[in-house]
């Protein structure tokens, strides 16, 4: 797309200042033109609501909020799924000078009302009476929360004692105010999103409108995004990546996004809404290949070899696409492999799809050149929420999946001591709240945002590599020092395996603490002969050896090290719920390690 193509489509921020009025301008510019797809589930069907909807629907629940008593910069929050409502709430409070603190659905309710508190948001959305209920009683004491708005709730089912507990149906009004443009500084704080850490409480990032707008209008025009695109929304809004190009981009940009009905569903709402673009997570790419691998393994042998053919073939002419490399003659039989594989592949993406975003961590390699060859445009990307949250991507004709790519226009990275990456950002947050030390800690005096992510860059492409991580070393006793992260990342995509944490802290040889996939556990269990619903048989000799050798297959591109000689296995689940992973699915190490603390020692100590 034409760099004046792009900009005749896109609102550009200097014109609009803040987050509500780069919204009003769009419902102003695009007013009877399709902004949101959502599925209605009483009439089975899938809506579109226009701008100029939006803007109403906006109205109603800025003069709701205008009744609650709540002043310039007071926090509300929201607790719910991906909606236009989500949006409606968002933009009113916004356009009122309010600041919105954005919650997991999956999150524990100790670690809601921890964030509650700490922000000290006075009023709170939340998706239905189930969320209510579970998180009710963590919030017992909370004196500063004046209102909590029920959305999916009917009067002759609600039952709540307390007054401050209301559904969305009574509270909001049939009329609302006329929306308006707000001259708002770009400057003031538009969000605090608390971070979903893997050690100790979560801190809460601060980001201007400024900061996220700074990042979104170059991130759009960098990916080439237009008008006449269809987004898929499903990573939660609450996420900042999902929130800031998913949302905040599209509103930019004027395309349409589609709201899907859920991760379980996702897979026939892309054959329903065709999306030309995804934002997701690397995690959810690992479960596709995994069901790939785990589909070719049950096929033919014929199958398999014409699959792992396409792959390739369809990989040696990417890299001849992007003057990687010199034309080869296998790439003369991609189309009759696009037509036998690839499009049958493709066509469960809905068919339309021209371009996915990954981004939070890093997607395994074999898993990125996998859909790659099949003609998938993946690009990665790297951010984090203190970057509001893009910092660095590929470029579509410059595009190396092992690395993050280059810097977004705007950006300036340096390499610092440790080899870490340090980011100088118009979208560097505002600080930590209430939190200055910690904010010191990651600001240094110069504005330099450190990352904790040991990097490198290539003089003569200029990708950067993201090698290590500062605080996730493992140092054994002579003293290799082994990234975890990427051993890890592998083993998972393998279909045996759900989950995995890498061992090794201290001591002569690596092990490794590996959540079975339940299935696969089935096979492995008759293989040897064992009774599959005898959690016992997880530590019999013969199937930890079986696990050992086929890991030796999985890691076989890893130098020596980082082999694996002793495992514990298991079948319970890591889940948000059970306080394992993140909301963002990454896993929290001092839990498992806890969880698991006696059976590490008796891995170590040879019994």
């Amino acid at each position: 797309m034409a760099k004046s193509s792009f900009l005749s489509t896109t609102i550009n921020p200097k014109q609009v200042g803040t987050l509500d009025g780069l919204f009003y301008e769009r419902t102003a510019l695009s007013a009877d033109e399709t902004a949101y797809i959502q599925y209605h589930k009483t009439l089975r069907e899938w809506q579109e609501t226009t701008w100029n909807e939006m803007a109403i629907l906006v109205g109603r629940w800025q003069k709701a909020l205008t009744q609650e008593n709540l002043e310039s910069g007071d926090r509300i929050a929201i607790l719910m799924k991906n909606s236009k409502e989500w949006i409606a709430v968002d933009q009113a409070a916004l356009g009122l000078g309010l600041v919105v603190v954005p919650l997991y659905l999956e999150d524990r309710p100790d670690n809601i009302a921890y964030i509650l508190e700490d922000s000290a948001v006075k009023l709170l959305v939340v998706q239905d009476i189930s969320q209510w209920r579970r998180l009710r009683d963590k919030c017992a004491e909370n004196t500063l929360l004046q209102r909590v708005v029920l959305i999916d709730a009917h009067e002759d089912k609600f039952k709540d004692e307390a007054t401050h507990v209301t559904i969305m149906q009574d509270w909001l009004p049939e009329q609302g105010h006329v929306l308006h443009k707000r001259d708002g500084d770009p400057e003031e704080l538009a969000t605090i999103v608390y971070t979903s850490g893997t050690t100790g409480k979560p801190k809460g990032v601060m980001l201007s409108h400024s900061n996220i707008l700074s990042i979104a209008f170059p991130s759009a025009h960098g990916l080439e995004i237009n008008s006449k695109d269809i987004f898929l929304s499903f990573l939660p809004m609450s996420h900042t990546f999902e929130r800031s190009l998913g949302y905040y981009l599209t509103v930019m940009v004027g395309c349409k996004v589609a709201f899907a009905r859920s991760i379980q569903g996702l897979a026939d709402d892309m054959l329903t809404i065709k999306p030309t673009l995804l934002i997701s997570v690397p995690r959810i790419y690992e479960r596709i290949y995994a069901k790939i691998e785990s589909t070719l393994l049950k096929g033919s042998p014929i199958k398999r070899a014409l699959f792992k053919l396409t792959v390739y073939v369809g990989w040696e002419r990417f890299l001849y696409r992007q003057k990687q490399s010199i034309f080869c003659l296998s790439c003369l039989l991609w189309p009759v492999l696009k037509h036998l594989v690839a499009n049958k592949v493709m066509q469960k993406f809905g068919g339309n799809l021209r371009l996915a975003a990954t981004g939070g961590a890093a997607i395994p390699f074999p898993v990125a050149k996998t859909f790659i060859g099949l003609g998938l445009t993946l690009i990665q990307g790297y951010g984090l929420t203190e970057t509001s949250p893009v910092a660095t991507f590929n470029r579509l004709a410059s595009n190396d999946p092992r690395s993050i790519g280059h810097p977004l226009e705007g950006v300036d990275v340096s390499i610092g001591d440790n080899n870490e990456l340090l980011i100088k950002s118009p979208g560097v947050m505002m600080g930590y709240w209430n939190n200055h030390a910690a904010t010191a800690q990651s600001i240094d005096a110069d504005g330099w945002f450190h990352t904790g992510d040991q990097a490198r860059i290539d003089n003569k492409t200029g990708h950067i590599y993201i090698t290590g991580r500062l605080k996730d070393i493992l140092i054994m006793s002579n003293g290799e020092k082994i990234p975890p992260t990427d051993i890890e990342s592998t083993i998972v995509i393998d279909p045996k395996f759900d989950h995995a944490l890498l061992l090794g802290e201290g001591q002569a040889y690596l092990g490794a603490i590996l959540v079975l996939n339940s299935e696969q556990w089935v096979h492995i269990a008759e293989e040897n002969k064992l009774d599959p619903f005898d959690k016992a048989n997880l530590q019999n000799k013969a199937v930890q050896q079986q696990i050992i050798r086929h890991l030796r297959t999985v890691l076989h591109d890893f130098p020596g090290y980082a082999k694996i000689r002793k495992v514990i296995l298991t079948l319970d689940p890591w889940t948000v719920d059970n306080g394992v992973l993140t909301p963002t699915l990454k896993v929290k190490r001092p839990i498992v390690l806890e969880q698991f603390k006696d059976d590490i020692e008796r891995l170590y100590q040879g019994k």
